[in-house]
């Protein structure tokens, strides 16, 4: 096949589509990713593809080329503007396109707007756009603190429905986002389960920590509102007393430097932030930790997500402990991978962490976690239902 991938998001950033891209080469597949200019988490053009350098290039055999994209840095004018630059850029840019594709995948994140480009080049050249909805639209506002009786979330809530009431199929990555495209949007007929995978980095036997009578935390990913990392501030301030933890947050964004703040209000001293790093050098983050940690605001709607750092954690066979809702916590009690509470409660936190150093079943909740994501969540199982999904 030869597949048009539109996406806003791609490497050098850290986000899964270049990985799964680069299989879709391994599988025999010629890849075309028309993408962004690099500037996330942060907002700054990254370096090496200022002022119009690198774009066009080819990763690992998969053409990449590169739209006009305002950094997105910070404030919702930035983000505005940053989400609309690629928008209408890769829209232009698609559709000047002579190549003959033939399927569209579009990777969702957000903006939900980056699928104007596959929907240009669908209608045009009258192909099948296939869209992996990893962010609800125009849900994820929400979490930008967009009041959902605005006039904002109103219009973009019009736009959402536009765009995925056009293509022909949607990949959901949460089993839950079946019911809330169905009451939001009246869509229910072509909507498929496709969860996400773990790069395959994340190796139990390289990510095994050492015992040294310590019990060490880990939260990895983005810092953002959404994420709530605050909550795992507040927990750490409820855990003083337990002498030999602790807490490790590595990643980046807009709340970082609140929590680092927070921490110091607290007089929080068993937390270290070690900011964003390489997915490359994760694994070696992770053999640090006895158990992961995975948080999200306290949101009916934002429940209903999965996050990808799931998939990782359970990739390298480490226990997890939730502070989230809905699908994840589900996930996490129904496959005894770790202990979970409700979105937001750090004194629940707290409680769950003094359980979890009080138990001595760690590797038998590892080992659970390892299972379940071979026997659903392997990246062989997810390729192959991917191809699936774009071939018929």
């Amino acid at each position: 096949m030869k597949i048009l991938v539109i996406c806003q998001y791609y490497s050098p950033e850290p986000f899964r589509i270049s990985d799964i891209c680069e299989e879709l080469i391994k599988k025999g597949h010629e890849v075309t990713v028309v993408t962004g200019i690099p500037n996330y988490p942060m907002g700054e053009i990254y370096e090496g593809y200022r002022n119009g350098d690198k774009r066009d290039e080819i990763i690992n055999g998969v053409k990449v080329h590169r739209c006009l994209t305002i950094g997105r840095k910070t404030g919702a004018v930035r983000r505005f503007l940053n989400y609309y630059s690629y928008a209408i850029s890769s829209t232009l840019y698609v559709s000047k396109l002579k190549d003959d594709y033939d399927v569209v995948f579009v990777n969702q994140l957000s903006p939900v707007m980056m699928a104007n480009a596959g929907l240009k080049y669908k209608k045009k050249h009258n192909k099948k756009l296939i869209l992996y909805c990893l962010d609800l639209w125009p849900e994820s506002l929400v979490a930008g603190v967009i009041k959902r009786d605005s006039l904002i979330y109103k219009y973009f809530h019009r736009v959402s429905e536009k765009i995925y009431k056009q293509v022909d199929k949607i990949l959901i990555t949460s089993q839950m986002f079946r019911q809330y495209f169905k009451n939001e949007f009246g869509i229910e007929d072509n909507i498929e389960y496709l969860p996400q995978y773990a790069e395959s980095i994340f190796d139990p036997d390289v990510c095994r920590k050492e015992p040294d009578g310590k019990i060490d935390l880990l939260f990895a990913g983005n810092i953002g509102v959404a994420q709530s990392v605050q909550t795992i501030i507040r927990a750490a301030n409820e855990t003083k007393d337990i002498i030999n933890l602790r807490w490790h947050i590595v990643g980046d964004g807009s709340e970082l430097e609140n929590c680092k703040k927070l921490a110091q209000e607290l007089g929080v001293t068993s937390i270290t932030f070690y900011g964003r790093k390489p997915i490359e050098d994760m694994p070696k983050y992770y053999a640090m930790a006895d158990a992961m940690l995975v948080t999200l605001q306290a949101d009916p709607i934002l429940s209903m997500t999965l996050p990808g750092k799931v998939q990782s954690y359970m990739a390298a066979g480490k226990p997890i402990i939730g502070v989230i809702s809905g699908e994840t916590n589900q996930v996490i009690k129904d496959t005894d991978c770790g202990l979970c509470c409700e979105a937001e409660d750090f004194n629940a936190l707290a409680k769950c962490v003094y359980r979890f150093s009080m138990t001595n079943d760690h590797s038998k909740m590892g080992k659970n976690a390892k299972k379940y994501y071979i026997n659903i969540f392997s990246k062989d199982i997810i390729i192959g239902q991917l191809e699936e999904a774009l071939l018929h």
